[in-house]
């Protein structure tokens, strides 16, 4: 008669403990996604902290290429008023195009290339790139994480039950995928 009134005890107190465990699971991995993305806006900040000393730098030297820097601080404007997921990628993709276009401008000019400040500006802006591509792929792997508990049975249930929902991975167009922001020195 005991061992039957334990199993009836211990099944139930199982399956507490089992979702007890699977909710801290999701809130862990929900605020590490949240982490990830804080670390993306973070070298985004500083991304748009250096944009304004790029076109300074660049105004110098070609004034007449008042096109091409409007259109930087434009897109630099859009990119840091996004809200969404998909507004930032966009934004993004529209601040890189802009950037290669500057840096290609500025070939033209052998005095910018070789102004000590604008190289030095130019190596801040590869460092920060790169360290958003870093930021990026690890919110991208820790939403992924979340998406498969979520998706994966039997934690699904557990998921479903309390609200947790799916995240969006921050992917970048192809073509701004394959073309990084070209710096030249």
């Amino acid at each position: 008669m005991s061992y039957i009134t334990w199993i009836i005890l211990g099944v139930p107190a199982l399956v507490i403990i089992w979702v007890v465990f699977a909710y801290n699971r999701f809130v862990r991995l929900v605020n590490q996604a949240k982490e990830a993305w804080s670390d993306i806006e973070v070298q985004l900040k500083r991304r748009y902290d250096l944009i304004p000393n790029v076109v300074e730098t660049v105004k110098g030297y070609a004034a007449h290429e008042r096109g091409v820097l409007e259109n930087v601080t434009k897109a630099r404007t859009q990119a840091m008023g996004a809200q969404t997921l998909e507004e930032h990628a966009r934004a993004e993709n529209a601040l890189s195009s802009t950037l290669k276009t500057l840096f290609a401008v500025s070939e033209n000019y052998p005095d910018l290339k070789a102004n000590a400040n604008f190289l030095d500006l130019q190596r801040e802006l590869a460092d920060t790139e790169n360290k958003i591509q870093a930021a990026r792929r690890f919110y991208n792997a820790n939403v992924r994480d979340l998406n498969i508990a979520i998706e994966s049975f039997p934690s699904n249930i557990i998921g479903r039950m309390f609200g947790f929902g799916k995240m969006q991975l921050f992917d970048l167009e192809e073509e701004a995928a394959r073309a990084p922001v070209a710096v030249k020195f």
